[in-house]
Formats: structure tokens, C-alpha cells, sequence
């Protein structure tokens, strides 16, 4: 293989990973990154509701189905 060729599989394989997919969705990497970033933090917020109000049913009642219904439209919003 040339490095010519070689040059090419690499940047080929580093859009793969890291460009292909956000432009799916019309953002840039940091773009993507920060939305990915957001998303989780709202999930592991759902999920520390959802784990309080498996011991406590009194504690959070509607907060993680509130977390999950409002990521769910964000995802939707974007397609």
C-alpha cells in the first residue's frame, strides 16, 4: 500500500468515527458532542430520579417519565 493510499484509508476511517455520523444529523463534531454531552446528563438525571423513586414512591413521581418525554421530542425535533 502506498502512503498515498494509506493516507486516504485513515482519513476515510477518522470521518468514519468521528464526522459521518454528526452530518447525518447537519452538526459538526463539538456540535454533536455538546447535544451528546446534554443528553446524557439528562438521562443519568432520569435515572437517579427513577432510583430515588424505587425506594422512596413518594420522591419523584413524574420526574424521570418528565426528563424522558422531553429528550424524546428533543430527538425528535432534529429528524
Amino acid at each position: 500500500m502506498s502512503e498515498a493510499s494509506h493516507s486516504i484509508s485513515r482519513k476515510n476511517l477518522l470521518a468514519a468515527l468521528f464526522l459521518n455520523h454528526p452530518a447525518t444529523v447537519n452538526e459538526t463534531y463539538f456540535q454533536h458532542m455538546l447535544f451528546a454531552f446534554s443528553f446524557a446528563f439528562w438521562l443519568g438525571a432520569a435515572a437517579l430520579a427513577a432510583l430515588l423513586h424505587a425506594f422512596v414512591p413518594a420522591l419523584c413521581e413524574t420526574t424521570a417519565s418528565r426528563i424522558l418525554k422531553r429528550l424524546h421530542a428533543r430527538i425528535e425535533s432534529r429528524h
